[in-house]
């Protein structure tokens, strides 16, 4: 019976040393102000300059990165391989606004493709579409209706073309890539762009997913739309479904801005629609590939339990759970003992330049009721058994 209580197989890959360091780690990051400081204060260091690549990677660096290079995620992912967990390398780099660092970015996310075809611990690849362009351009293109000048029609071509290029090179060498989603005023079109690549990719396999936020009140209905599209236009319609990442952002900018928000107004109105949305595309598994990108455990139970009641085999390769390296192993390990898919997000590349995503890191584990505290919890019992059995 799957349970999520099991540390031994939880923290199978994980050695004291490693399980103290992690308690160290949720222990500071368990405390808001503290965390608050850390940031301004790495930032500040990192600004000026000084010395403190070293420290960094040794503490959250490690919980959350495979490293620097893809050559360097080798341990990593080889790690997660000898318990079935799959790595979806994600590169991490954030801010660059030239056309010479998103050509960069292209093809660093084709190194990543590229590197599942070596590798069969590596099914997926991932990127973000404000990764290669500009997102002010993204603004714009977001209205279907809004004339865009010479110069953004030439930008918008060019980004069409650099997508292009990442889904061919995922459907040629058969290992899928996931959009991710962004905030809201930029989803519209990054969505338009997605079914674009699957309608051309997604004929005869899986090459393609879209990602879809189920903190927006709006999704569930978009979900069941864009599936029926898919099914009338005969292409699979590939989605990870996670809840959300700028839900404080979102709200802000609603408030500001004077238009209704589009987050639900409560955690559990989320949680409903997730769960309705697993139960759907679950239900039209021969028309939908799903990864349910979620560090919920209700939610992983529940669509464990779907795939058991179900005629589908827990190995349907239409059904993947993905959790994020350093958090929820309790989750990722018992899954993938019980023998469903799962795979960890790895996200890697110069420390200078992942701090954004690690701090963002930081502050979900801060902000999310019962995160860190389940965490700490965790490995705290872990120490604890593996000290009586000695």
């Amino acid at each position: 019976m799957l349970s999520f209580e099991n540390t031994e197989i939880a923290f199978s890959n994980k050695s004291n040393k490693d399980l103290k360091r992690a308690y160290r780690l949720f222990k500071l990051i368990g405390i808001p102000a503290l965390t608050k400081i850390g940031k301004i204060a790495t930032n500040f260091a990192l600004a000026i300059h000084l010395p403190i690549k070293g420290i960094v990677k040794k503490t959250i660096f490690k919980q959350f990165c495979g490293g620097e290079t893809i050559e360097e995620c080798s341990a990593t992912i080889k790690s997660l391989g000898d318990f079935n967990i799959g790595t979806i390398l994600d590169y991490s780099v954030e801010g660059k606004t030239d056309d010479e660092d998103f050509e960069a970015t292209v093809n660093e996310i084709i190194d990543t493709i590229v590197a599942g075809t070596k590798d069969p611990n590596v099914p997926f690849a991932v990127f973000k579409i404000t990764g290669i362009a500009k997102f002010s351009l993204l603004e714009k293109f977001n209205n279907e209706n809004a004339i865009l000048n010479e110069k953004e029609i030439i930008e918008i071509s060019t980004l069409r073309e650099r997508i292009n290029r990442i889904c061919q090179t995922a459907h040629d060498k058969n290992v899928p890539v996931f959009i991710d989603a962004e905030e809201s005023w930029i989803q519209d079109g990054i969505d338009r762009l997605a079914h674009e690549m699957m309608f051309e990719y997604n004929k005869q396999k899986i090459s393609v997913y879209n990602t879809v936020q189920m903190y927006r009140n709006d999704r569930y209905e978009f979900l069941e739309k864009a599936v029926k599209e898919a099914k009338e236009k005969e292409y699979i319609y590939g989605v990870k479904l996670v809840r959300g990442a700028y839900m404080e952002k979102e709200r802000r900018r609603a408030v500001e801005k004077n238009y209704p928000s589009p987050i639900h107004k409560t955690k559990q109105d989320t949680d409903v629609d997730y769960n309705r949305a697993l139960k759907f595309c679950v239900d039209n598994v021969k028309a939908v590939a799903l990864v349910a990108g979620t560090h919920n455990e209700e939610s992983s139970k529940y669509l464990a339990e779907i795939v058991k009641s179900s005629s589908i085999v827990r190995n349907d390769k239409n059904i993947y759970f993905a959790q994020l390296l350093g958090m929820s192993d309790h989750i990722s390990y018992n899954l993938a003992n019980e023998g469903y898919n799962v795979a960890k997000y790895v996200p890697y590349g110069p420390v200078r330049e992942v701090m954004p995503y690690l701090l963002r890191r930081a502050d979900e584990n801060t902000s999310v009721a019962g995160q860190t505290g389940r965490e700490l919890g965790l490995i705290t019992k872990e120490l604890i058994r593996r000290k009586m059995t000695q």
